[in-house]
């Protein structure tokens, strides 16, 4: 079914449902991390469907994170890092992007490493990019 053929409403179930399973991700990564969330700030949360989610979640250690997930790879971060979703977005696309570096003057050799590093850097273009659109983030409080 082509996208001209979804009624409003099927195209809004598919976005919750993209952010439903862009969660479930999230709570996933951290968990695997040793982090369990607690509480999502969804006023500060930002979703980019089909692209990207950035989450804010409060865990139980206390500690506030950063999670993106999406078509990219999943990463989280300390939120004193970024004050706001697109600086965590920004700063992820700067942490990629350096670690595809570590990688590839490390691993030339490796190929499922080399791949990686690429797939960091055309993710850290693509959210830099992301962050960089004013007016994705007209309404985000500074």
């Amino acid at each position: 079914m082509s996208e001209q053929q979804l009624t409003p409403q099927q195209i809004e179930e598919l976005e919750r449902e993209w952010q439903r399973e862009c969660f479930q991700n999230a709570q996933k990564h951290l968990a695997e991390k040793g982090i369990i969330p607690s509480t999502v700030f969804d006023n500060e949360s930002r979703f980019l469907a089909p692209l990207c989610a950035i989450w804010k979640m409060k865990a139980q250690n206390g500690k506030n994170y950063w999670v993106i997930t999406g078509r990219l790879p999943t990463d989280h971060m300390e939120a004193s890092a970024a004050k706001t979703a697109r600086e965590a977005i920004k700063y992820f696309s700067y942490r990629w992007q350096l670690k595809a570096d570590d990688i590839l003057a490390t691993s030339k050799h490796d190929e499922t490493q080399v791949k990686f590093a690429n797939l960091l850097v055309n993710s850290a273009h693509g959210i830099y990019e992301i962050a960089d659109r004013e007016q994705l983030w007209a309404n985000e409080a500074s």
